[in-house]
């Protein structure tokens, strides 16, 4: 297998980044606004002339948007900057979106089928929701009254619907619980792993002029419940969650090596897109085979270490998703990093902030950034989507690979598939012994333990998904242990007359 050509070779050129503070609402720019000023931001970054760069564009995919959802965004950019480039495509609901996009335009570029691609994507949840608190109207584009959003209820089994375990701040913690108990650690100790952790998260964030919160953390101020820091659900207090209320844009633009230098683009500004992977858990977190780690993840990072090597010094760099501590936890001991690694080079979503699907759009920014100052090195993007779901890593460098890797099918799927153990059947109806086989606490606004959630298993290995009521002080105190996990603990599981099923300790 051979390098690829100088017209085949695709290198990031161009990367622009905006972040929105208004005093004034009616000065908030809207999302497509935000795009608008993120791709001429990055075009001006490659050449120094942006419109005529974006004039250029053959290919142009703009990551699914939330806050302010339009009927048609494509048309409404295409305006805004002039040009209609020939490949038009609006996503699909991911935090690993703008990963897979970058990765599936340096393959374009690669097969000879695009010539200058770009991926953006903003967010102003902020300003909207700010403005519907306020009861003003903003003056912006039209809503898309009918717009299809994706929410948990579109992803989750009609178990977990009734339940109200839908969100992801509310799903997670059964990964973080499940793997607090299998990586030995008890809940204190977990607990100030991801409190250190997002320390030093919140660190680079304070550095990055495009954060949203520029605040360095102490590891207690992240773990210790406070009034302005919430338990959420437990073990995650509201500074370990994703903060999606921000206004952000960002945009990558990639071309290949001979158009860049066409442009007359300095080589040490160029960075080369290798390789990646990509592979998916099932999308009802009910219907997996366990929670204490992703068999779609190891397979992504196992391909993308092998892809450098198998050794992950080699990255100098690294971005590992960060919407709640256990995914970056669960990545670094896949890929073998120590535990005080930087794994961030944006600030992560609590703390750079979480415009939902486009927040690894800014974290390849922040990569590109650093790479050009480090010739000669390599670095990792690995984003994640919906509930520990869809993985899709990418290696960049400031050099060229020695082989054309971009043709190799990314997907490792029946890899993950096959890693997989038997998935427990799901029984909605059940009275007898249930022992935990993950668990949470959802609290509400004021601290206050709002109920508990158990996935357990019978004695005959069948799954259930039970509630705890927040009257059960002695369940929950079992359950928010400091000293000792409460994963494997036995209890009694029966119907409640809320009709759910109900889990009592023991």
């Amino acid at each position: 297998m051979s390098a690829l050509p100088p017209d085949r070779t695709p290198v990031i050129v161009g990367i622009g980044e905006i972040t929105d503070k208004p005093g004034d609402l009616a000065l908030a720019l809207e999302p497509i606004a935000l795009m608008e000023q993120a791709l001429q931001r990055a075009a001006s970054d490659a050449t120094g002339n942006g419109s005529a760069l974006l004039r250029q564009l053959d290919s142009l995919d703009v990551v699914a948007e939330y806050s302010w959802p339009y009927t048609d965004a494509l048309s409404l950019l295409t305006a805004r900057i002039g040009h209609k480039p020939r490949r038009q495509f609006y996503g699909t609901a991911g935090g690993e979106s703008p990963v897979r996009f970058i990765h599936e335009a340096a393959r374009r570029i690669a097969s000879g089928e695009s010539a200058v691609c770009a991926i953006v994507g903003a967010e102003a949840a902020h300003s909207a929701a700010a403005a519907a608190k306020a009861g003003v109207s903003l003056p912006w584009e039209a809503r898309d009254a009918h717009a299809k959003l994706v929410r948990g209820k579109d992803l989750c089994h009609p178990v977990a619907v009734r339940h109200g375990m839908m969100q992801p701040v509310q799903i997670y913690p059964l990964y973080e619980n499940a793997a607090t108990a299998a990586w030995g650690q008890t809940p204190a100790q977990a607990q100030q792993e991801s409190a250190e952790l997002w320390s030093r998260y919140s660190a680079v964030a304070a550095d990055n002029p495009y954060s949203w919160l520029q605040q360095r953390f102490t590891p207690q101020q992240i773990a210790t419940p406070a009034p302005d820091n919430r338990p959420i659900a437990w073990p995650y207090t509201k500074h370990m969650v994703a903060n999606p209320f921000v206004n952000q844009g960002a945009a990558v633009l990639v071309t290949s090596l001979a158009r860049a230098r066409e442009l007359g683009i300095a080589p040490q500004r160029l960075i080369y897109v290798w390789s990646g992977a990509s592979a998916n858990e099932p999308t009802d977190y009910l219907q997996r085979d366990q929670y204490q780690h992703s068999s779609a993840q190891d397979a992504v990072l196992d391909a993308v270490l092998a892809q450098a090597g198998g050794d992950a010094s080699r990255f100098a760099l690294v971005e590992l998703y960060s919407c709640f501590p256990i995914v970056p936890k669960m990545a670094r001991r896949r890929l073998g990093l120590p535990a005080d690694a930087r794994m961030t080079s944006t600030g992560g979503l609590s703390f750079f902030g979480a415009p939902l699907n486009n927040y690894m759009t800014h974290a390849a920014a922040g990569l590109v950034r650093q790479l050009r100052t480090q010739p000669g090195k390599l670095a990792l993007l690995y984003g994640q989507g919906e509930y520990v779901t869809k993985h899709h890593a990418l290696i960049l460098s400031t050099f060229a690979p020695s082989q054309n890797v971009l043709e190799t099918d990314p997907s490792v799927q029946s890899i993950a598939n096959s890693r997989r153990g038997e998935v427990p059947s799901l029984i909605e109806d059940y009275e007898g012994p249930a022992a935990i086989e993950t668990f949470t606490v959802v609290y509400d606004r004021h601290g206050a333990p709002e109920f508990g959630t158990v996935i357990a298993r019978t004695t005959a290995g069948a799954r259930l998904m039970a509630r705890v009521r927040p009257d059960d002080a002695r369940a929950l105190a079992r359950l928010t242990a400091a000293n000792a996990s409460p994963i494997g603990a036995p209890g009694h599981t029966s119907r409640g007359d809320d009709g759910l099923l109900t889990w009592n300790a023991a």
